[in-house]
């Protein structure tokens, strides 16, 4: 996509352009032949105003009182209505996206290439999106869709080119392919089915957050206002959520990045952990893994085995006395590389020649492989093939069968759904009640998603469809 949109130049083969050889050597010229480009991490400034950020993306903006109202007209007449004059620190993501599709459709695109684009947004929002595609579409505009969600491919696609290893390895009919099937393609081998755990009655509580508050970090963080759960052993929690709504701070506030008043707002096996360092806390038997993986969860210019440093040597025992055992930890490494499929060169290959996904393969197999009491990971599957995501949900599974208590952060609902026991909402940094997830519907999500907390999920339903048809 970066090729076809000017960012990258192909070393060989050729880009055919209404039948004719293209090669654009800039987004610039894509975007003179017709090509937009909405990417899945935005490209917006905070700062500014919807208008300002859209006229930065235009190669002739008009004057801004003309700009505005084919802003107006054109988010309107999609179904994805935007106030000019906001600034984008003050929208949510999905709005944010708005932005980004709109900068598109006042190019008058004739192929509109989008990367992920339903990761950051809610169930409702979704189906939003796929009206205003099919729209485009039907008015001839080609839609170039990448996404990992197969069941989204099928709702909206009519053809699909499965890649694999930067290699083209099939093509089918979605609607006569089930995601399984696609998925398989995918990763080119049986898809592992996931062995679930039988329901468990009550537990001994491992986790437990009470009235947890936590100042934003910065100007465009997100407060915490009033967090409370409890997470028993063999348990595995969902917060679901857009991002940046809090996860963020919920996870350093919970891994010990960030220490929280009182104490007792977060307890570990009954202990007050709140103003423990995040090493004091892995002693007590928490593991974690961020968002961020490169840069954040592991250092790119070490090593794997330097990098099992970071977050094991205690609990694996691998700097006994300040004393660094180079052995262990590559051997450490190396087993990590092994029971998680890494692809990567050796235990003394650099993190940052990973690709992202072995990476995440990487990190998460760090922290599970040290039999932690209370893991919390946000975003475990982000950016990896199906088969590595199964076997990444089946080690979260493993770990609750074997007795730990388990918080997964996650923008995926389709993932939360499938491995969690209980589910909750993050909104503007408060946590809605936890309920078994067997019993909440994808809808009623969506809404405490968007912010209806604490409405009946009917009322609910009806308001969120007022507020759109307004």
């Amino acid at each position: 996509m970066k090729s076809i949109y000017g960012l990258l130049q192909p070393d060989a083969g050729e880009i055919l352009w209404n039948g004719q050889p293209a090669r654009p050597a800039s987004p610039h010229e894509a975007r003179r032949l017709g090509i937009g480009m909405v990417f899945q991490h935005f490209s917006l400034f905070e700062a500014l105003t919807v208008a300002e950020n859209i006229a930065l993306g235009l190669e002739s903006p008009p004057d801004r009182r003309v700009l505005a109202k084919r802003i107006r007209e054109v988010s309107e007449a999609y179904g994805l209505p935007l106030d000019p004059h906001r600034e984008i620190h003050t929208l949510s993501v999905g709005e944010r996206q708005r932005v980004e599709i709109v900068r598109c459709l006042l190019q008058d695109p004739k192929l509109l290439i989008m990367d992920e684009p339903t990761s950051v947004l809610t169930p409702q929002e979704v189906e939003r999106l796929f009206e205003t595609l099919r729209r485009l579409a039907s008015e001839g505009c080609s839609i170039l869709y990448i996404s990992h969600k197969l069941h989204e491919i099928k709702a909206l696609c009519s053809r699909a080119t499965i890649m694999r290893g930067g290699k083209v390895v099939g093509s089918c009919d979605p609607a006569a392919e089930t995601a399984r099937s696609m998925a398989q393609m995918m990763i080119g081998a049986e898809l592992r089915t996931l062995s679930r755990r039988g329901a468990r009655g009550a537990s001994e509580a491992k986790l437990v957050v009470e009235r947890l508050s936590l100042p934003a970090d910065g100007p465009f963080g997100t407060a915490l206002k009033q967090i409370g759960f409890t997470v028993g052993a063999g348990e595995i929690l969902g917060i679901a959520g857009i991002a940046g709504n809090g996860q963020n701070e919920l996870l350093q506030a919970l891994s010990g990045e960030r220490r929280v008043r009182p104490a007792g707002a977060i307890r570990i096996g009954g202990k007050p952990v709140g103003l423990m360092s995040a090493e004091q806390r892995r002693l007590l038997g928490l593991c974690s893994v961020p968002e961020e993986r490169n840069g954040h969860a592991a250092v790119p210019e070490m090593s794997l085995a330097a990098n099992t440093l970071l977050s094991a040597r205690n609990r694996m025992k691998l700097a006994p006395g300040g004393l660094i055992r180079a052995g262990l930890a590559r051997r450490y490494a190396e087993r990590v590389i092994h029971e998680f499929g890494v692809k990567a060169r050796g235990a003394e290959a650099a993190a940052g020649s990973l690709s992202g996904g072995n990476l995440q393969k990487y990190v998460v197999g760090r922290e599970v492989l040290q039999t932690p009491e209370v893991f919390i990971v946000s975003q475990p599957t982000w950016g990896v093939d199906a088969g590595a995501a199964t076997a990444i949900h089946q080690a979260l599974m493993t770990l609750a069968q074997n007795g730990a208590a388990v918080v997964v952060i996650s923008q995926d609902l389709d993932e939360l759904l499938q491995v969690t026991d209980r589910l909750a909402v993050i909104n503007l940094g408060q946590l809605s009640e936890a309920r078994p997830t067997a019993e909440i519907s994808v809808a009623e999500i969506g809404l405490l998603m968007g912010g209806l907390h604490g409405t009946e999920p009917a009322a609910a339903e009806e308001k969120e469809h007022a507020v759109h048809v307004a």
